[in-house]
């Protein structure tokens, strides 16, 4: 029987949890966590007891007893963990956002959201190149974490694609909650911007890739994106909002709603919307407006199942779905939330790439072009919407 793939977990936080318990579901292939190690010692030996895994002073420590290091740490530490794990020797998982720009190190008084765009979209573009890079001289797997890309809906999508040649003309996504529960979030300097980086991702990675397939296709490379119109608000911090308790509110330099517009090498679009200001849970779909098929994906709420429930305490001991807000009334409980949003999948395709030596789905492509959309995206709203060339990594693609 071969040796099990050894993992280490860096941060444990919800990614991390939802990770591990996704490392259990892998089939075929012999997985093993190792150990977990992050900056707060409390907090790793609480994870590590939980899991009956070992807790590890640091990274160093670390890297000595695993194969691959699956970084689920907030954004800001995202490039010196996967550097680190890669000059080591090491395949590297990174969660979203791959990385970004958090500002000038040691710089107190940062304040993202009156900080120059431009300076931003060049730092976050050489941040991704110099983790690119890494992976490439040591010769080992990058993979991203972008479990919509994996998430069944989009998979279905991409054979639908694939066996049907089919051209996507025009698309639709979207990720929207009342507010993410991570104390990182809302802090640029720790997580590299508010709705467009932290949500507006996972439509905007799911739909690099959906392109990708397409282009792979039709014409033997991938349709990248080309050009980004985007325009983003502080709508719980105007003057005007009156809070009433059910949205997050405590964010400090980054932006609460996001519009962005891309263009494509083919001259196909694609709008994307996320933001933190809508209650019933989370709301994650894309919609595909193709040459020979249309397409909705509707992650989150699905109609899987349906339920009434006259009285919120009877299933105060029941899990229905993220963010929901309240049981009581009308809901569509998620039978498996994690296969739902791809991460069982995303885990599972990652142990096959560094088990076959193959690249996985969500890897360097769609990491480096999203870092470039999300930052141009930003340089577009400072400029109040203006249509801004997408800076793409030449090597790769090609």
């Amino acid at each position: 029987m071969p040796k099990p793939i050894r993992v280490g977990i860096v941060g444990c936080g919800n990614a991390a949890v939802f990770h591990y318990a996704s490392f259990r579901r892998v089939t075929g292939i012999p997985v093993q966590v190792t150990g977990v190690t992050s900056l707060q010692k409390s907090r790793r030996e609480e994870f590590a007891a939980r899991q009956g895994i070992r807790a590890f002073d640091s990274l160093a420590d670390l890297l000595s007893e695993v194969d691959v290091i699956d970084n689920c740490t907030p954004g800001y530490a995202h490039e010196s963990v996967a550097i680190a794990a890669l000059e080591a020797g090491k395949h590297v998982i990174v969660e979203k956002p791959f990385t970004g720009y958090y500002g000038p190190p040691g710089d107190g008084a940062f304040e993202g959201n009156r900080f120059p765009k431009e300076t931003m979209l060049a730092e976050a573009l050489s941040s991704s190149r110099r983790i690119i890079a890494a992976a490439r001289k040591n010769q080992r797997k990058l993979c991203y974490a972008e479990n919509w890309i994996y998430a069944p809906v989009v998979q279905k999508e991409a054979e639908i694609l694939a066996k049907g040649k089919g051209q996507i003309l025009w698309a639709l996504g979207g990720q929207s909650h009342s507010g993410s529960p991570s104390p990182a979030y809302g802090i640029w300097k720790l997580s590299g911007g508010g709705s467009v980086v932290g949500k507006s991702c996972h439509p905007l990675s799911a739909l690099l890739y959906l392109k990708q397939v397409e282009g792979e296709t039709l014409y033997g490379k991938p349709v990248r994106p080309r050009t980004v119109s985007a325009r983003t608000h502080e709508i719980t911090r105007t003057p005007a909002f009156v809070s009433k308790g059910f949205l997050r509110t405590d964010y400090t330099d980054i932006e609460d709603y996001c519009q962005i517009h891309l263009t494509f090498e083919d001259g196909m679009v694609a709008d994307i919307f996320a933001s933190e200001i809508v209650m019933g849970g989370v709301h994650n779909w894309l919609e595909l407006f193709a040459n020979n098929h249309r397409a909705r994906c509707n992650m989150s709420p699905c109609n899987a199942m349906e339920l009434y429930n006259p009285q919120e305490g009877q299933l105060s001991g029941v899990y229905l779905m993220e963010k929901l807000g309240t049981k009581q009334g009308w809901s569509n409980p998620a039978p498996d939330e994690y296969s739902t949003f791809g991460y069982p999948q995303e885990i599972q395709d990652f142990v096959e790439a560094i088990a076959a030596d193959r690249q996985p789905k969500s890897g360097m492509l769609v990491a480096s072009d999203t870092v470039g959309a999300l930052y141009a995206a930003y340089v577009s709203a400072e400029r109040r919407g203006a249509e801004v060339e997408i800076p793409l990594d030449p090597i790769l693609g090609a």
